[in-house]
């Protein structure tokens, strides 16, 4: 019979129970977490691909940021290449953004794009319309370009979303080199604009000189999601911070977000971009990241496929390579907590199907499209 050292006498046996007992729980409960859900690779070799909309027949739109918008089957088998996008600027952040359907679309097959539109010296956001046939886009023409150009590739948003009453945002970015001009009313960069789905402008739109007309909200500086919460009518916006200071906002009509007179954040090299976290007259972030997780792609998840999921936010990360689950509770943030890290893919877009389920993009030259399902 081997002899064990007086030092390696075996534990009393309520101890080794105890140990197992908790080592089996805490397995447990980690299975119960991960089983909360499946991720099913639908269509992969996608290049950089930025936003997904689901079709009625539950199929998809998908773009790509070198300027192809494709169309994948509900299985991911079967892709085509819609034709009669517009001509985008390709550079840097540039590139095609968001896909959106019109809220009536089974009756006018009507889509709008976010695109940059221009070249080295003068571009700026974009929002294509036009009429799905079939697989192209038909009587397509620009119905929004942001009124001041600019000369970077950089911080353009791009996010689109329906608003209850069929009026539509767009998030707009501060053109990084341009930063001052989120603050001013008149310009179009760094805001969250509005217009009617033709384009044209809503009468009670909270300003009205020139060249703020479309102007919604005001003070952002890369906004990269856009979501409703379809139960309350709360708009929700995320954008980047710089280094640190990415915010999640409630959105409310003339309100200013700050940028960048208060941030959380401070400039790439470590200089202050402002002294001030909070200003008198500008709204503060709901929530905020310091370091900044980059987020991108937002949905408030109102399905019955993740019961533990309504109500909440989703929010795409693409440093982290996750989403973070975001739990409300009267208005604010109590919670937060990480999805799908085992895929170790940086989120481009995260979007509540028509379905009720899930979908992920994910940001590389070899972009998936993901559905999350609940486990079988």
């Amino acid at each position: 019979m081997t002899r064990l050292p007086a030092k390696e006498k075996p534990m009393p046996v309520f101890s080794v129970t105890f140990r197992f007992l908790a080592l089996a729980a805490l397995w447990l409960s980690l299975r119960a977490t991960a089983a909360d859900y499946e991720l099913e690779p639908l269509a992969e070799g996608l290049q950089h691909p930025w936003s997904v909309a689901q079709l009625p027949d539950a199929s998809f739109l998908v773009t790509e940021r070198g300027g192809t918008l494709l169309h994948i089957s509900a299985d991911g088998s079967e892709r085509t290449v819609i034709g009669g996008v517009p001509q985008t600027f390709v550079a840097g952040q540039g590139g095609f953004f968001d896909i959106l359907l019109h809220p009536q679309f089974a009756t006018n097959q009507l889509v709008y794009l976010s695109y940059a539109k221009g070249d080295s010296a003068a571009n700026g956001t974009a929002i294509y319309r036009a009429r799905l046939e079939g697989d192209t886009l038909v009587a397509g023409a620009d119905i929004l370009w942001v009124n001041d150009k600019k000369n970077t590739a950089q911080h353009y948003g791009g996010r689109l979303l329906f608003l209850p009453d069929n009026s539509l945002l767009l998030a707009t970015g501060d053109g990084f080199d341009f930063r001052e001009q989120a603050q001013n009313g008149s310009n179009e960069l760094g805001k969250v604009l509005r217009i009617l789905d033709d384009g044209s402008v809503p009468a009670d739109n909270p300003f009205h000189t020139t060249g703020s007309e479309r102007v919604w909200t005001l003070g952002h500086r890369n906004p990269q999601g856009l979501t409703l919460d379809r139960s309350t009518g709360t708009v929700y916006l995320h954008e980047h911070g710089p280094k640190g200071g990415d915010e999640v906002n409630v959105l409310q009509a003339a309100s200013n977000y700050g940028w960048p007179a208060a941030t959380h954040g401070v400039d790439y090299s470590g200089a202050y971009v402002s002294p001030f976290t909070q200003l008198p007259g500008m709204a503060p972030p709901l929530h905020y990241w310091v370091p900044s997780i980059a987020p991108s792609g937002f949905a408030w998840y109102g399905g019955d496929k993740f019961p533990t999921w309504q109500g909440k936010l989703l929010v795409g990360a693409l440093v982290d390579k996750e989403v973070r689950l975001l739990s409300l509770e009267g208005g604010a943030i109590v919670d937060e907590a990480p999805l799908f890290a085992e895929l170790g893919e940086r989120i481009r877009d995260v979007k509540e199907g028509s379905d009720g389920f899930v979908y992920l993009l994910t940001d590389a030259e070899d972009g998936a499209l993901i559905r999350v399902t609940p486990e079988r």
